[in-house]
């Protein structure tokens, strides 16, 4: 890689980067600018992510589809096109994906906006049925100030999601500024040039990385704990030379409730163990992915077609996936004992107010290191909402938060502790949880003990996995979230 490629790819990461920063700093909404739900990213003039912030991966990886699906539509420069519907590019309903031309390709935010209406506070019921169910449906569509207006007008709080998406839009517009600059000082036809030798380096080092694993066909299966019934995710994965491929034959159909995802965000997921495993030093972008095919059985719960619901897909799903992959490369090579394998969603509101978080657990431990305690792991990678910005905006109150000591698995190297996150509500609201892990533990590695599973209460009586269900004043939900597999005996 030459110098100066070096210095125009360290150009265009610093400017996905601050694409980040002002979408972050810009936010209304506490789950983007405290959690930091949203991630940005460029592409190239052909729809190849080329550079990324490190945000969110089960975002990342699936925002390929969404700015293919917009591209379609010839979008010209000085235009902002949105799209969240999951079966065209996007994951699930509260994840908006905003797309604008470049001089050199196009901007790409996406951002996880607190409600999109729909029949629940926060648009993540435990139990819907069919995409409707879930909120707003958005095909790419052209973003002017009537359509915000429009759509706004369907969501709760309007004046905090017109926020979050100008926030968007203010993200995209520095990008296009930044990338206008960069051409002029250094030419269009030379950022061009670097933006493929970007994608082609990328492509070269996880093809050498993976040209190092040893050849063959490996399987593993694991369940997702679905309201009426466990849904199974079976995988094979096939390393020949330098390329992997990924199928999920014998995995569950898409069900009748919203365990289902597209295939972008079974892709996000496969690609995130990839890179993990390979080379995680791998400059991120859409090149260190193109050596991994994933395919799945069209309707399947890891490729499901509309009108299935996918609230959940895109949280637990994705986070199974990961587990389960995870464990098929263990057949041939080390791998970190199970993390949390959740995301541990809450979501709670009414006609005043909508919050929504997800919460961390423990990590599983690594072949050489304990895994660490309380935090968010794989397909999440947020951060938690401070006590502070939680109480002064929302009618809820932390009654206590910490780490739940001893969840970890044990093992010659022990895994993460979960945490226990407790909350009053303050007047009276919907409560939706969407979680995992609380029947079947994370599993431990090479001899290691599993991690503890993780729990859900409603003034200490014990909650489902997954409920949707009405709080009066004064109730207190308690979360209580897995440890991580202990690693070696």
């Amino acid at each position: 890689m030459t110098i100066e490629l070096q210095i125009l790819g360290s150009l265009l990461r610093a400017l996905a980067d601050e694409m980040g920063a002002v979408l972050v700093r810009s936010a209304f909404s506490a789950n983007i600018k405290e959690r930091r739900d949203c991630s940005t990213a460029l592409f190239d003039e052909r729809g190849r992510m080329v550079a990324q912030a490190e945000h969110i991966p089960v975002h990342l990886g699936a925002m390929p589809d969404a700015v293919a699906a917009v591209i379609a539509h010839e979008p010209q420069l000085g235009q902002v096109w949105a799209v969240n519907d999951p079966y065209t590019g996007g994951t699930h309903l509260p994840d908006i994906t905003l797309v604008s031309r470049t001089k050199a390709g196009f901007a790409v935010t996406r951002a996880h906006h607190a409600d999109v209406g729909g029949r629940e506070p926060g648009s993540m019921p435990a139990d819907s049925h069919t995409l409707e169910e879930e909120g707003v449906v958005i095909p790419p569509t052209l973003l002017t100030d009537d359509v915000i207006a429009q759509l706004v007008a369907r969501m709760r709080n309007p004046d905090e999601r017109r926020g979050d998406l100008r926030a968007q839009l203010a993200a995209n517009r520095i990008a296009e500024q930044r990338v206008a600059e960069l051409c002029e000082r250094r030419g269009h036809d030379r950022v061009v040039a670097a933006m493929d030798e970007l994608y082609a380096y990328s492509e070269r080092a996880m093809r050498a990385g993976i040209a190092r694993l040893p050849d063959g066909r490996y399987e593993a299966a694991d369940v997702l704990e679905a309201i009426d019934s466990e849904l199974e995710l079976h995988v094979t994965v096939t390393i020949t030379g330098d390329a992997v491929a990924i199928d999920f034959a014998g995995t569950s159909l898409q069900h009748d409730g919203n365990l289902n995802c597209p295939l972008s965000v079974a892709r996000s997921a496969c690609f995130y163990v990839v890179r993990v495993l390979v080379d995680p030093e791998v400059p991120a972008s859409g090149g260190a992915f193109a050596p991994v095919t994933v395919t799945a059985p069209v309707g399947s719960l890891v490729n499901a077609r509309a009108p299935a619901a996918v609230a959940a897909g895109n949280v637990e799903t994705s986070s199974r996936i990961v587990d389960v992959v995870m464990s098929a490369f263990g057949k041939a090579i080390d791998v970190p004992a199970q993390g949390q394998g959740t995301m541990n969603n809450v979501t709670l509101g009414n006609g005043r107010f909508t919050y929504y978080e997800t919460i961390g657990g423990g990590q599983g431990a690594c072949p050489d290191a304990d895994g660490p305690s309380g935090v968010h792991v794989a397909m999440s990678n947020t951060l938690s909402t401070p006590v502070e910005a939680l109480e002064l905006q929302y009618p809820l109150r932390v009654e206590r938060y910490g780490l739940r000591r001893g969840s970890g698995g044990a093992g010659r190297h022990h895994g993460g502790d979960g945490v226990f996150r407790e909350l009053r509500v303050l007047e009276d609201c919907r409560l939706s949880i969407i979680s995992e892990r609380r029947t079947h533990a994370p599993r431990g590695e090479r001899g290691g003990s599993p991690g503890a599973a993780g729990r859900n209460l409603l003034n200490g009586e014990p909650l489902p996995a997954k409920v949707t269900l009405d709080l009066a004043a004064g109730d207190v939900v308690t979360i209580e979230t897995p440890g991580g597999g202990g690693w070696g005996s």
